[in-house]
């Protein structure tokens, strides 16, 4: 079964928690992205484990190999359950950040490989040098690079979750922002999808932000979304 990620787009601590709190046993799943770690560092992450949830730790690494297995290693001994890291990297530091994870084990945290982020377009690749390959021909070339050199998942839009799960191996996970509700503002994301959709195309967890946090009610909208997700 999908697991549902809300998105801590927040930029304290106290504000982080204080969520998680509000939210309760309705989601056991966060994100702590490079707004809130920026601001916070390690003991953000530290309380929301606390709190007894799993981590997401999205800040994306993208440097020489041995500063990124250093990096995730640090992760690893925060308790972190995900890591991204940028799929242009290169083979040697996609390898190293999973041998890095590797160390701790099977509980260890699981690297996840950014391809083209959601708010990027046919027109915006071609803005940074990439002609002639439209976003899902770029995310499935870049899929099948990172996972064939040890990241164990992926972070990618809904629209091409589907063609994904079909062509890599099983037990790649599949990890999707751009989910909005049916009838959700679809904000800074171009390529969208309802959570129904994106679980029935093979994600394996949603990754979720304004329409749960920014709801009247955050526990209501979180359980209509894992509803959704069936």
């Amino acid at each position: 079964m999908a697991e549902l990620i809300v998105a801590l787009d927040v930029n304290s601590r106290q504000e982080a928690v204080d969520k998680v709190k509000s939210i309760g046993g309705s989601v056991g799943f966060y994100k702590i992205g490079l707004e809130l770690f920026t601001s916070e560092g390690p003991d953000v992450v530290k309380a929301i484990k606390d709190l007894g949830k799993k981590i997401f730790l999205d800040l994306k690494f993208h440097d020489i190999p041995r500063t990124v297995e250093r990096a995730v290693r640090s992760g690893g001994k925060l308790g972190v359950d995900l890591m991204t890291i940028h799929s242009t990297g290169g083979k040697a530091m996609i390898r190293a950040a999973a041998d890095a994870a590797a160390e701790f084990g099977v509980n260890g945290p699981k690297i996840l490989a950014v391809t083209v982020l959601t708010s990027l377009d046919q027109s915006d690749l071609a803005d940074v040098g990439i002609a002639g390959r439209t976003p899902a021909e770029q995310v499935a070339a870049m899929a099948r690079f990172a996972t064939e050199n040890g990241a164990h998942g992926l972070v990618c839009s809904p629209m091409e979750v589907g063609s994904l799960s079909k062509s890599l191996k099983v037990g790649t996970l599949f990890v999707t922002p751009g989910v909005r509700p049916a009838g959700a503002a679809i904000g800074d994301q171009k390529r969208v999808a309802t959570p129904a959709e994106a679980v029935r195309d093979g994600a394996t967890h949603l990754v979720v932000g304004r329409p749960i946090l920014a709801a009247e009610d955050p526990v209501a909208a979180a359980i209509a979304i894992r509803a959704e997700m069936g």
